[in-house]
């Protein structure tokens, strides 16, 4: 435990876990064994996270569950195409409160900003979220889907497994993308969006 962090009452820390240099953990906070927290964290009360995961970069709200395995707040994916050189990524993750993230799924740290997930959303395992993403509430996302970066997707939305989306596109409210979906353009609020490429099946 670095000396810089700030562990309020009744946290567990299980072993080999490590907490880094500006670190904060607020009350009641479950923490499994062999994870690494921070730096830059900020975890609020009656957070659970389990065995192997890496935080670094993120502010999580209360009453969240982070399950094995799970890599967030690390460089995105982005780079200069002509010269390949790498984009510096200075931003960070938030996760709204009461939300789950699945195992071994991966949440990038912004470029400038922050990517973040709305309150009460619920991630399923091995999810792909790029840079600089947007999710709001009361999401439901399903194992194997990957979300490039820069794409908003709006509150209620539910998105089936191994779903494919577009970077930079903005999704409404209230829209259903059937499983293995390839959604490569914007969507309305209220649309039931299936196939590749694509489309509107409400209408």
């Amino acid at each position: 435990i670095d000396s810089t962090a700030k562990i309020l009452t009744n946290v567990q820390v299980n072993p080999f876990s490590t907490i880094h240099k500006n670190t904060k953990i607020c009350e009641n906070v479950y923490i499994g064994s062999n994870s690494s927290i921070g730096p830059n964290v900020i975890i609020n009360k009656n957070v659970v996270i389990h065995d192997n995961v890496s935080i670094s970069n993120t502010i999580i709200m209360e009453n969240c569950i982070i399950k094995s395995g799970t890599r967030i707040g690390g460089t995105g994916f982005g780079f200069e195409m002509k010269t390949k050189q790498k984009i510096n990524h200075s931003g960070n993750v938030l996760i709204g409160k009461n939300s789950s993230i699945g195992s071994n799924t991966t949440i990038d740290r912004a470029v400038f900003d922050s990517t973040s997930i709305g309150e009460f959303s619920n991630i399923d395992n091995l999810v792909q979220i790029a840079h600089n993403v947007n999710i709001g509430n009361f999401a439901i996302i399903a194992s194997q889907v990957g979300i490039a970066g820069s794409t908003r997707i709006g509150n209620y939305v539910t998105i089936g497994g191994q779903a494919g989306i577009s970077g930079h596109l903005v999704i409404g409210d209230n829209v259903t993308i059937a499983g293995k979906s390839g959604v490569t353009k914007n969507i309305n609020n209220n649309a039931i969006i299936a196939g590749f490429p694509a489309k509107d099946i409400k209408l």
